[in-house]
Order: structure tokens, then C-alpha cells, then sequence
């Protein structure tokens, strides 16, 4: 009998192996290879966008299709017109008035950590920031999305392979498990951890550099000033979105009273369902394990689906289920992070309240990472900005859409830093200048820039450093 976990370490190192041989062919090959490398995976990633959806849809049995194939395009295409120019190898910035030349380095080999609720988005999003930053990547994917998360990389293979490039710049551990994931944290520069709260602690204690990504639990306010239809049709619209599997979703809307009746009337017209008694305390009993963690069995279902498993009727047509929560902490599971159809309600007398309840939400489980506002007064919105404790706050936007870039000019991106409050290193969109480090040649405040070039007096000769540069990377890399 095979030991799966044996199994999954000396693969774990045999990719790990490969993927640092065949890295410093990527990192020779400069600029202008890697921006065709990654126009090309956009490009075949678009045309594979439903295909991968649908394997993902089916294998996880979470959220829909059609929204992660919008996904798959936001992680490819949109994301490589983005950063389209940005500069990732080599000399990055040359400031002739201070005597700074700023070079970009490859980390090396990254360690991509996959969860199964965006899998192929992640994977593919995580692969092109990598190799646009000079970088091989080894994945460890979640045991329920292998088959998915395979297909996503073995399409960037192929783009690989077409591109005369080495295959093994990308790879995945086929036999995912605890101790192969371990392994493969320990042997590379640089984790990426896209996850539950578990996976990212094991990142920062993996004695790796690591970019780990915390959970949400985001608060949406409607403050009396804002359009209530219209900020309600956005909420729907983002936490039905991939039946709100996307961490950024909205998992509670908190609205003052004086326009409480309103909100929940238009909830209502646009298809949500509030929970009331028997109903509601079914659901709670179905909503998380014994020990107060989700249950996997409710994460990206439809309100259709949640109502089955609860055992409980509602209405045909319903989009969002809704619960009136009575408080905030452990005791109440509508306070938490929801990865599904159901939302938290709460009721507040003014803003000020709301300035309390939404910090407290986000105490609850969501420190550092979003937070929506649906306001027209630009004092109660600014109040709210300068201290809610998050890294993204979104204002008069869905929060699904906007945290990742798709309604807002926010980089596009699947791995949302949460900052140190929320136990990150980063509290940014993770993008590929997060994965190269910057060297920075400083001459002498007294001392001549470098040999004159052909342009003139006091310019550097950029051709004779880079060269220069290049050849010292290559011995490093051969050291190493």
C-alpha cells in the first residue's frame, strides 16, 4: 500500500527540483519573451474560460459557472492588459538625477496554496503573476479541486511548450496532503497562501517568506442618503454572484432605521427571503460544524440548495436568503463569514451605531480585508473610510466586483492582502510586483554615473549594465 503523504512529499520536492532548474531559462530569456509568455496564457485562458469553469462548477459543487468563467477572464485577460508595459526583469527604473539604477530579481520558485472556491481563477491568476515576474510556481491545491486546478495548469503548459519554454516553470502536486503541502513550503523562496485562516497561519509559520490572505467578513451600509434600490440591486448582484463564494462578498448589510422598512421591502421585491422561526433555526442548525466552523456542505449553494439541505420551504425565485441577527460573535452564526446565499441583517439607529456594529462584524472574522458603503454623503463616507480597520473600502459598488477590480480601477486580482491587522504581510490587490525582489545600484554622490554612453555626458550606458547585470544573475542562478 502506497503512503500518501510520502507519496506527496517526494513529489512536492521533485517539482520543486525541476521548477528551480528550469527558472533562470525564464529569467534569461528578459522582458519582451515573459510579456509574450503572458499575453499568450491570457489569451488561451479566455478560450478555456468556460471549459475550466464548468470542471470547477462540477468537482466543487460551488457556485455557478457562467460566473466563474467571468473569473477565469478577469484573471487572464484583464489582468495581463493591466500590467501590459509594467517593467518585471531586469532595469526597472534608471533615476539619472540621483544615481539610481533599481534592477528587478526573481524571487525563484514560488508555492502556490489553492483554495477549492476560486480554484482555476487563483491558479491561473497566481501563474501569470509569477512568471511575469521571472518566477517557476508549484502548486498545492485543495484536495476537492485537484482535477480543475490541473487542467488550469496544464493549460499554461502547453502555452509553455509553444513558447519554447520549459514546462516545468509551472507544476502541481497531484497528491495533495498536509505533509506535501509542508514540504513544499519549506523547499521554495516564496508562498502565496489563498485560503482559510489554518492554511495562512501554516504559511507564516512555514519559516518562508509568505503573502497570506485572510478570510472576509464584509459589512455593507446603506446610509439614508443613498439610492436604496439601487444599492440593494448591488448587493444582490454581488453576493449572488458565484453564489458568494468570493471572500470580498457581503455577508451582512447593516442600514439605519429610518429607512430599515425600505431596505427590506426591496430586498424583497428583488427576490431575497428573510428567515423567520422554524425556518430560520433550521438553517442555523445546517449553517456550521459543532466546533462553530462552516459547514462545507452550504458554501456556494444556491438558496434553492440551502433550503433542501435545511429541510424548509421558500418561495421559487428566491436569490438571497436573510436573517434579522440579534448579535455579533460565536453564538451567532449569521455574524460570521458566509460563502454562500445567506446574509446577516442589522438594524441601527444612526451612523454613528453603524460605525460600531461594522467594526465589531469585522472583529468577528473579517479584520483587514473589505468593507462596502452605499452613501451620497461624502462626510459619513470619508468618517467611515478613516477608521474602519480594511484594506479595501468600497464605496456605492458591489463588493464581490469591486474588491477584485471589475467595477473599480482596483488591481485585478484573487489574493486580497488584508494588512497587519488582518495578520498579512501586505495589505494590497497581490499583484508581480509583489513577486521580484529590487536591487538598487547606488553610485557615489561624488563619483561618476557609469561609462558615457552614445547619448551624451552623465547618461548611463543601460545596454553595458544590463549585460552586466544578466551575466551576474546567471552565476548566481548556477551557484544557487
Amino acid at each position: 500500500m502506497v503512503d500518501k503523504d510520502l507519496l506527496s512529499i517526494q513529489e512536492a520536492r521533485a517539482l520543486v527540483r525541476a521548477a528551480r532548474s528550469a527558472q533562470p531559462v525564464l529569467q534569461e530569456a528578459g522582458q519582451e519573451s515573459v510579456d509574450a509568455l503572458v499575453e499568450a496564457i491570457a489569451k488561451a485562458g479566455a478560450e478555456k474560460a468556460e471549459e475550466l469553469a464548468i470542471m470547477a462548477s462540477e468537482e466543487t459543487g460551488f457556485g455557478k459557472w457562467k460566473d466563474k468563467k467571468q473569473k477565469n477572464i478577469q484573471a487572464t485577460v484583464r489582468l495581463v492588459e493591466y500590467y501590459k508595459g509594467m517593467k518585471t526583469l531586469g532595469i526597472i527604473r534608471d533615476d539619472l538625477e540621483k544615481k539610481i539604477v533599481e534592477i528587478a530579481t526573481p524571487m525563484g520558485v514560488i508555492a502556490g496554496l489553492l483554495p477549492s472556491t476560486n480554484p482555476t481563477s487563483t491558479t491561473l491568476y497566481n501563474a501569470i503573476i509569477a512568471l511575469m515576474s521571472g518566477n517557476a510556481i508549484v502548486f498545492s491545491p485543495h484536495p476537492g479541486a485537484v482535477k480543475c486546478i490541473t487542467a488550469a495548469v496544464n493549460l499554461v503548459k502547453g502555452v509553455l511548450k509553444a513558447q519554447g519554454l520549459p514546462e516545468e516553470l509551472v507544476g502541481v502536486i497531484s497528491v495533495p496532503t498536509i505533509e506535501g503541502t509542508a514540504e513544499l513550503m519549506k523547499l521554495t523562496d516564496m508562498i502565496i497562501a489563498t485560503g482559510g485562516a489554518a492554511m495562512v497561519k501554516a504559511a507564516y509559520s512555514s519559516g518562508t517568506p509568505a503573502l497570506g490572505v485572510g478570510p472576509g467578513n464584509v459589512p455593507a451600509f446603506i446610509e439614508r442618503s443613498a439610492d436604496v434600490d439601487v444599492a440593494v440591486k448591488k448587493i444582490l448582484s454581488s453576493k449572488t454572484f458565484d453564489n458568494g463564494t468570493v471572500c470580498a462578498s457581503e455577508q451582512s448589510i447593516v442600514t439605519e432605521a429610518c429607512i430599515a422598512d425600505r431596505v427590506k421591502k426591496s430586498l424583497v421585491a428583488q427576490g431575497a427571503y428573510f428567515l423567520t422561526g422554524d425556518a430560520l433555526e433550521a438553517m442555523k442548525r445546517v449553517m456550521e460544524r459543532p466546533n462553530g466552523a462552516m459547514n462545507p456542505a452550504v458554501v456556494g449553494r444556491s438558496p434553492a440548495d440551502l433550503a433542501k439541505i435545511a429541510g424548509i420551504k421558500i418561495p421559487a425565485g428566491t436569490t438571497i436568503l436573510v436573517a434579522e441577527e440579534e448579535g455579533i460573535g460565536p453564538k451567532f452564526p449569521f455574524s460570521k463569514e458566509k460563502l454562500t446565499s445567506l446574509l446577516g441583517f442589522y438594524t441601527v439607529n444612526d451612523w454613528q451605531e453603524a460605525c460600531e456594529i461594522c467594526f465589531k462584524l469585522l472583529k468577528n472574522g473579517g479584520l483587514g480585508h473589505s468593507m462596502g458603503i452605499h452613501s451620497n454623503n461624502e462626510t459619513v463616507i470619508r468618517e467611515f473610510a478613516l477608521k474602519k480597520p480594511v484594506s479595501r473600502f468600497l464605496v456605492n459598488t458591489p463588493t464581490t466586483q469591486g474588491a477584485v477590480g471589475i467595477t473599480t480601477h482596483l488591481p485585478p486580482s484573487f489574493t486580497l492582502g488584508c494588512g497587519t491587522v488582518g495578520g498579512s504581510a501586505t495589505s494590497e490587490n497581490v499583484g508581480p510586483q509583489h513577486l521580484f525582489n529590487i536591487r538598487r545600484m547606488a553610485y557615489g554622490l561624488d563619483a561618476p554615473c557609469a561609462k558615457p554612453a552614445a547619448g551624451g555626458e552623465g547618461t548611463l550606458d543601460v545596454e553595458a549594465v544590463t549585460s552586466l547585470i544578466m551575466d551576474q544573475l546567471k552565476k548566481m542562478s548556477a551557484v544557487r
